[in-house]
């Protein structure tokens, strides 16, 4: 994260139950209810570390909530489940520092669950190609699988 003001953005994450998954990204206040995402999202889809998004305060949550993506920053994310949980020289740990040599950085909620920040310079397609070759458990979260395989989806 960076060292500028801060505040926190909420994002509704639809689930298969009809319900929602709340998740706050940190971000940095743009003025005119716009922000620039500060962390990698673990939940919400479609948005990715330093995208700017649009969004008001809602009255009822008490918080800026995501309305819309204003400005791509060219970051892309995947998410990945680690098992074994991810510890120092274990095969977990040399997939994740297999992603960091191709360009990758990462955020972990937890030893198992990273969120995957592929900065513009490096290939979706090469990411995507070595997790498959890892046999990792993952998924694309942005751009999003549906988005990419329209067809498939």
């Amino acid at each position: 994260m960076s060292n500028s003001p801060t505040a926190k953005v909420l994002f509704r994450v639809p689930d298969n139950d009809g319900g929602a998954t709340v998740e706050t990204l940190w971000a940095i206040p743009l003025g005119d209810d716009r922000y620039k995402l500060d962390n990698s999202p673990f939940y919400a889809y479609g948005v990715s570390w330093q995208d700017t998004v649009l969004a008001p305060t809602d009255a009822q949550e008490g918080l800026p909530t995501f309305q819309s993506v204003v400005a791509k920053s060219g970051n892309r994310t995947v998410r990945v489940i680690f098992d074994p949980p991810v510890s120092p020289g274990n095969a977990s740990d040399q997939v994740l520092q297999g992603l960091v040599a191709l360009g990758c950085s990462y955020e972990g909620a937890n030893p198992k669950y990273m969120s995957v920040n592929i900065p513009p310079g490096v290939e979706l397609q090469a990411v995507r190609a070595y997790l498959v070759q890892h046999q990792a458990q993952w998924e694309h979260a942005d751009p999003t699988y549906e988005s990419l395989f329209p067809d498939e989806a």
